[in-house]
């Protein structure tokens, strides 16, 4: 047997359906019981609670007790940008889930991945940055320039300085699954949707499990206005 981090065992905790169905529903940011996470699994209480064990013990989920219930995150950003590289890996290859309803246009339009802005938004927000050098990427890198910082204390105060983190960078991009393009992760695209949610040009969806971002009519104005296409 080969040294090294164990990929077939995170391979095997990712690819039940159960799971994997549990794990996209955490991939909002929010905390959820175990009976929602059963709910969003198709599974009973006591299947999701044996799911929930295994994820636990294999490092991907993390669990917080409030009162009589438990709730669980997903344990680190790492594991949305793992997820949702899984998920353009699974889209580009056609492994597609045939079910969609009406909120499928909603999720491709806006959508949060983990805490940041993805779907076809997010995208454009990125492609603008760099177009209006805030931002200059090379692959996977990107970097805040200096007319970014002064956008984004001067226009969105936010104060670039602050966002720092230990295990996280500043910026980083996150492959979209359904635009098969890069939008704004990090710190960075953390606190910019953040932003808009203070602003109240755009609210998350607040059923469980759903990772639907809502603009609202000014709010499509105001973004259109800063990150307008060319």
């Amino acid at each position: 047997m080969k040294a090294g981090p164990d990929i077939a065992m995170i391979a095997a905790l990712v690819g039940d359906p159960a799971r994997s169905n549990m794990l996209t529903a955490l991939m909002t940011g929010r905390a959820l019981t175990a009976s929602e996470l059963a709910h969003q699994a198709g599974v009973t209480p006591q299947t999701a609670s044996s799911h929930l064990s295994k994820l636990e013990a294999g490092g991907l989920v993390e669990q917080e007790k409030q009162g009589r219930h438990r709730y669980f995150r997903l344990s680190d950003p790492d594991v949305a940008a793992v997820l949702e590289g899984l998920e353009g890996l699974a889209a580009r290859a056609g492994h597609m889930r045939v079910r969609t309803g009406p909120k499928d246009p909603a999720l491709r339009h806006a959508r949060v991945c983990y805490d940041h802005l993805a779907g076809d938004l997010g995208v454009q927000m990125l492609d603008s940055m760099k177009r209006q050098r805030w931002l200059r990427q090379r692959k996977q890198d990107i970097e805040l320039t200096a007319e970014g910082q002064r956008f984004l204390t001067d226009t969105l105060q936010i104060s670039a300085d602050a966002l720092a983190h230990p295990r996280r960078p500043l910026c980083r991009a996150c492959l979209d699954w359904s635009e098969r393009r890069h939008h704004l992760a990090g710190t960075l695209g953390a606190a910019i949707l953040t932003r808009f949610s203070e602003l109240k040009w755009a609210t998350r969806d607040a059923a469980p499990g759903s990772r639907v971002v809502n603009f609202t009519r000014n709010g499509e104005k105001r973004f259109a206005a800063l990150f307008g296409e060319a």
